[in-house]
């Protein structure tokens, strides 16, 4: 951890370096040019340019093979299929946001205070960053971290980590509602200074933490003014050019166009089975048809340019989403509410979806159909209810594989699987084991390898993948 700081300059000039106005007065000498040389603003595309890799990169698709979601057929991803995993693995996704996201997000703090939608734009994507290696590998460097007289932060434990981001998340809230947006902040990919959107998303985040510690009542408040359309989803937008053979594409796009050609897809996944209509696992019936979403979501691991729906090359990556939200307030309102609330947001998200909204123009003219629910739909022996379960425990299960669904790419399945396992077993999703040998499914990601032999306040060894967190027990 010591060492993060030095490198922060060097990801500034990495992101900046055809910026010519950042020289305009300065000696022509490139190793005089320091951070305070630098525009608040300047910070902002680093940070979030760190994070949705950390969101969407190589850990995402780790947590994609513990969930059913993918398949690691050949080399690397499937011996971690098999769940041999080692620290080597999340070193880089450490390295974006300790190194990538935090220094940027604070520099922005300290040079622009007075600047609320920055401020409050830092704070919603360090709770994010944070929040999502917390979620993933249990207790975390956070409190002591960049404290310069620390030169070794301790490891904070998992559910104080959350309750800090929520704390943050809040002051972030606070920022943002009374902060003016600003249509020529370019620099920030994810909602172009729109301070109202920004403020969604922080309720969103919020709401998705609360549901991770089960704490379902908080939750649903937060979602209560959380995203509330599609456009105002948080996304990255690959920007590259379409001619060029490298350059910012889809990330799993670009892996399968590279080195890892073969060695990672769906085919044969639990996902695919149960949206695939031929199979008969498939989810689907007589109001609900998933023949354009089993299309959408198919990877081809054998070439980047036969996949044309979720990883084509240009396609966003989901990072907080209109349908997470929707989610939330279906599961936390089933749990805390009645069972009518929580029907009525899942027909929310399910009106949504009916427009086709979520897929793109290589499949909107497949079919697709998602009905309204009713409840009878739920009463034992109805149409979602085949085995006389209680109907409130039958539309979680429906809203938790939903969930499972709308989430793919996002660490959200992962992040249930491990949430419900104990709790709610009867709802959660069957996650087939893929080693045969197995005994238990993984419950985290391990450290890095690089903050375990650097940190002397980590642990002597990584807990490993079946030592389960502080919020999933």
């Amino acid at each position: 951890m010591k060492r993060y700081t030095k490198l922060l300059f060097l990801i500034i000039l990495g992101v900046f370096v055809s910026c010519e106005d950042l020289v305009d007065g300065i000696n022509d000498n490139p190793n005089d040019l320091t951070p305070e040389d630098v525009n608040p603003e300047f910070f902002l595309t680093g940070a979030m340019l760190a994070n949705s890799v950390a969101q969407a990169g190589h850990m995402n698709r780790i947590s994609g093979l513990y969930s059913g979601q993918l398949v690691g057929y050949t080399s690397l991803y499937s011996n971690i299929y098999g769940y041999s995993l080692s620290t080597a693995e999340t070193v880089s996704t450490w390295s974006r946001i300790y190194i990538g996201v935090l220094p940027n997000v604070r520099t922005i703090r300290e040079k622009a205070p007075d600047n609320l939608l920055l401020v409050g734009i830092s704070k919603v994507i360090e709770a994010h960053a944070i929040g999502t290696i917390a979620s993933l590998c249990g207790d975390v460097p956070y409190s002591q971290v960049f404290q310069v007289e620390v030169e070794d932060p301790a490891f904070d434990n998992q559910m104080s980590v959350f309750s800090s981001l929520i704390g943050l998340l809040d002051s972030g809230i606070s920022d943002l509602s009374v902060a003016v947006s600003n249509d020529d902040l370019t620099q920030d990919i994810y909602f172009e200074g729109d301070a109202g959107k920004w403020l969604a998303a922080a309720n969103t985040l919020k709401a998705r933490y609360y549901l991770q510690m089960k704490d379902y009542a908080a939750a649903y408040t937060a979602a209560q003014n959380g995203i509330s359309s599609a456009d105002g989803s948080m996304k990255y937008i690959p920007r590259g050019d379409p001619a060029l053979t490298e350059g910012d594409k889809n990330l799993f796009n670009e892996i399968l166009a590279g080195s890892r050609t073969g060695d990672i897809g769906n085919d044969g996944s639990y996902l695919m089975q149960i949206l695939d209509p031929a199979d008969a696992s498939y989810r689907g019936n007589a109001k609900t048809d998933e023949t354009a979403r089993f299309g959408y979501y198919a990877i081809d691991q054998n070439g980047a340019s036969d996949n044309l729906g979720i990883i084509e090359q240009f396609e966003p990556h989901n990072l907080v989403t209109f349908q997470e939200n929707l989610l939330i307030l279906a599961e936390a309102g089933a749990r805390t509410i009645d069972f009518t609330t929580g029907m009525d947001h899942l027909n929310e998200l399910r009106q949504y979806l009916n427009t086709g909204g979520f897929l793109n123009e290589n499949f909107i003219g497949q079919a697709f159909s998602y009905s309204d629910y009713a409840a009878a739909d739920f009463a034992a022996g109805g149409m979602e209810n085949a085995d006389n379960i209680d109907d409130t425990r039958a539309l979680l299960r429906e809203i938790i594989e939903e969930r499972y669904i709308s989430g793919f790419g996002m660490y959200m399945p992962f992040n249930d699987a491990r949430r419900l396992r104990k709790s709610d077993g009867d709802i959660a999703i069957p996650i087939p084991f893929n080693n045969t040998s197995a005994t238990q499914q993984p419950e985290r990601l391990p450290y890095s390898d690089d903050e375990l032999s650097s940190n002397e306040n980590a642990p002597s060894q990584d807990p490993g993948l079946f030592e389960t967190t502080m919020v999933n027990q």
